[in-house]
């Protein structure tokens, strides 16, 4: 099932309105659809290198926006399922600690999670269930898919088709290696 969405993803680049597709994509992958929008736009851009920046503003906006639907989701489903599960297991308290820590450290998961291979989508919902600041979600989603989107346009658009393998194997690790080494250097720097 994953690789027949895949695969209608990818065949939505060739499509007249493939700028709306890719909206659409980015939009829904930031709530609910397992298709990142990385491979639409790697092949728009593959395509047509001249609309690299516009396809990369394309898929931020959209994600951003369907990241403020991932997040009411989860603020909407966590007071009408999620609450009332905790109550009933007496676990309210459990939940208040957690909501606590999370939004403390809200907006890194945010920008962790829209750079790398971590669902985005997990992270949208679970921000809308803790109630993090909403502009702080905000602020961190716009840079972190722009930072992300904009990375791979910049590629696409310098190098070319020989550097897709690159992106498609390797980005998501490298994106990864660096939050590590940037979180790993923050906390070097706070406990020395």
């Amino acid at each position: 099932m994953i690789r027949s969405l895949y695969d209608w993803t990818l065949s939505l680049a060739r499509h007249p309105h493939a700028l709306w597709a890719l909206a659409f994509v980015a939009f829904l992958e930031s709530s609910v659809f397992p298709i990142p929008p990385d491979v639409l736009m790697i092949a728009m851009i593959v395509a047509a290198p001249s609309r690299a920046f516009v396809v990369a503003g394309v898929a931020t906006v959209a994600s951003v926006l369907g990241g403020l639907a991932g997040y009411w989701i989860g603020y909407g489903a966590f007071e009408t399922v999620g609450r009332p599960v905790l109550e009933f297991y007496g676990k309210e308290d459990y939940f208040a600690e957690f909501q606590a820590r999370y939004n403390e450290w809200g907006a890194w998961a945010v920008l962790i999670a829209g750079v790398t291979p971590f669902p985005y989508k997990v992270i949208t919902i679970l921000s809308g269930a803790t109630a993090l600041s909403l502009p702080v979600f905000i602020l961190a989603s716009i840079v972190a898919r722009a930072l992300r989107f904009f990375i791979v346009a910049t590629l696409l658009w310098k190098f070319g088709p020989p550097i897709r393998d690159f992106i498609e194997r390797r980005l998501g690790l490298m994106f990864t290696i660096f939050v590590v080494l940037l979180l790993g250097g923050f906390l070097t720097v706070r406990y020395l």
